[in-house]
């Protein structure tokens, strides 16, 4: 795809997802109108709050739409045809949850740091 580096984080706000594809929120809003795989969750105040799938989502489309010449109807076929012939697996995050848990420990760590950062986005 890109050589994007998306921050480690669980939640990330739209603003911080254009400043990273690099255009501009209302673009971002109207993908959402356009392709079905951009979901993001709304907090209690209404903002949007991105999960990294769907930053990593973003990022294939913008390739795509960008980089690649696609029109938005091809590059939704184009998702369409990825998915059914991508095989399913967790994502990494899950993954690396999973190894990281372990111990009691780290679990724990892992937890707090979720606690975090959603405490984190909770306030804005």
């Amino acid at each position: 795809m890109m050589d994007l580096q998306i921050p480690d984080k669980l939640y990330f706000k739209i603003g911080e997802v254009a400043q990273l594809m690099g255009v501009e929120p209302y673009v971002l809003r109207y993908w959402e109108t356009e392709f079905p795989e951009i979901a993001p969750a709304k907090s209690k105040s209404k903002q949007r709050l991105y999960k990294r799938e769907d930053v990593e989502h973003i990022a294939q489309i913008k390739n795509m739409l960008h980089k690649q010449g696609f029109t938005i109807k091809g590059a939704r076929q184009k998702l369409v045809e990825l998915k059914r012939t991508k095989p399913t697996k967790a994502p990494v995050n899950q993954i690396e949850l999973r190894a990281e848990t372990r111990s009691p420990q780290k679990l724990v760590a892992v937890v707090k740091q979720v606690i975090k950062e959603m405490e984190e986005v909770v306030r804005g």
